[in-house]
Formats: structure tokens, C-alpha cells, sequence
């Protein structure tokens, strides 16, 4: 399967794209610096994390709206200010990442972040700017407005993943305007298979790529990339590498 022209400095990679997402979770707590310090080490170049953001308008790398799963106390994101969520450890022993923090650690690493509320857009967008970081960045969201308001604030630089809609349509061969220039997808939506032969036939001849999460078994990985998907993300990082390793796939 050809495929599509990368279209945006974020997506210019000779293969498919393996994607660390939240850092990994296989030998470190998801979006913690320990888990992003282990995928580069590793060779990743793709880091996949999330925002929140604080009361007071900073931007966290954490997947969930308050603390309770991850730092075993109580405490939602948005209705606190700064100092308090640093004081939060993950895992009893980590300390929350901002996204400041990550873009600065990592200079030479692509981002592909998750905007997981309507108060971290704002944000976002200014955090965006201040690092002069939108040909190593591209936004993701479960929500069609706030890709809408990113877009619209930040112009046709941003890369952006497709939207529930899009994909939506594109899963459906309705032929509808997509914006975004990648459809990142589970390989099923409950009973409706998302990433199939003709999935992916549609998306490469609209010029998207399509990106895959979050697999983890070698087997589904290796089927995935003999359908020709165009990147994986995966929370166990030796098993994605080890079957890229395995196809001359790992750059």
C-alpha cells in the first residue's frame, strides 16, 4: 500500500510511526518524566501524552480530570491551582509533569498531545506559541470544538488528528470535508470494526495517515503493519520496538 504524502514537518518519517504512548506504562508510571526518559532512551522520537490543565492555567501532562486512579487521592485538576497538583506523586513517588517541562527535556522529541478539556485549549495555544513547537507538534482530541477552536486559533501550522465526526464518516465512505491531517484510531469502536482494508484505502487516497492505539500484543502489531497503517502507539515500548526491530522498521 503507497502511502500518503506527509503533508506537515510533524508527520515526515521514513515508516511507520511508533509512538510511546503516555511515555509507556510497562516499567514506569504513565506520563511521568521516568517513563518519557525511558522511551527515548529506548529510540523513540514520537511521545504520546495528554493535557489537563491546572485552576490557574498551567498545562499537566496526567490522562484523567482528577487524581484518584494514578496518585491514590482525591483532588480534579481543574478546580485546583498549581502548587497543589505538584504536590501530588504518581505511583506514591512521581512528581506530575508539566507540558512546559516536557517540551524543554525533550527538544529534538515530536509530541502528539492529547487535549483532554475544554479549559486546557486556551492554554494549549499559548504553550504552543511560546515554544515555537508546531512542526514537532500535533493535537488529538475526543472533542470536535476544541480541534475546531485550536485550528482556528492557531492557523494551518497545527497538525491535528482527525475528529469523532471525520472519523465518523470516514469509517462510514461518507464523503464529507476532514480536517486533520491523520486519523488516529482503536482498531474497533465497541461491535464496528474502525481500521480495515478499506479504512485505510480511503484515508491514503484523502492524503491522511492513520495511527493506531494503543496495541500491545507483537502479533496485532504485526498484523497492523502488513495492513499498512502508518503508526502504532503502544504502552508496552519493547514490544512495539522489538517487532519494528524485527521488519527493518526502526529508525
Amino acid at each position: 500500500m503507497v502511502r500518503p504524502v506527509a503533508r506537515h514537518p510533524y508527520l515526515e518519517f521514513s515508516g511507520p510511526i511508533a509512538f510511546a504512548h503516555r511515555g509507556g506504562t510497562g516499567v514506569h508510571p504513565e506520563n511521568t518524566v521516568a517513563a518519557f526518559d525511558d522511551a527515548v532512551e529506548l529510540g523513540f522520537t514520537y511521545l504520546e501524552t495528554d493535557v489537563h490543565a491546572t485552576a490557574d492555567g498551567v498545562l499537566v501532562a496526567f490522562h484523567d480530570p482528577d487524581l484518584s486512579r494514578t496518585c491514590g487521592r482525591p483532588g480534579d485538576i481543574a478546580s485546583m491551582k498549581w502548587a497543589e497538583v505538584a504536590q501530588a506523586r504518581v505511583a506514591g513517588q512521581h512528581s506530575i509533569p508539566t507540558l512546559d517541562e516536557l517540551l524543554e527535556r525533550y527538544p529534538d522529541a515530536r509530541f502528539n498531545i492529547d487535549c483532554k478539556s475544554d479549559e486546557a485549549v486556551a492554554p494549549l495555544a499559548s504553550a504552543l506559541r511560546r515554544h515555537s513547537c508546531l512542526d514537532r507538534v500535533a493535537i488529538g482530541s475526543f472533542n470536535d470544538l476544541r480541534l475546531r477552536r485550536l485550528r482556528g486559533d492557531l492557523g494551518p501550522r497545527l497538525c491535528t488528528s482527525l475528529g469523532p465526526a471525520a472519523v465518523s464518516s470516514l469509517v462510514s465512505g461518507v464523503p464529507v470535508p476532514l480536517a486533520g491531517l491523520a486519523a488516529q484510531v482503536p482498531v474497533r469502536q465497541g461491535p464496528i470494526p474502525v481500521v480495515t482494508d478499506a479504512f485505510l484505502r480511503r484515508a491514503h487516497r484523502r492524503g491522511l495517515q492513520v495511527h493506531v492505539w494503543t496495541i500491545d500484543d507483537p502479533v496485532e502489531i504485526g498484523r497492523l503493519l502488513d495492513l499498512g497503517v502508518d503508526g502504532i502507539m503502544s504502552d508496552d515500548l519493547r514490544a512495539l520496538r522489538d517487532v519494528m526491530k524485527a521488519r527493518n522498521l526502526w529508525n
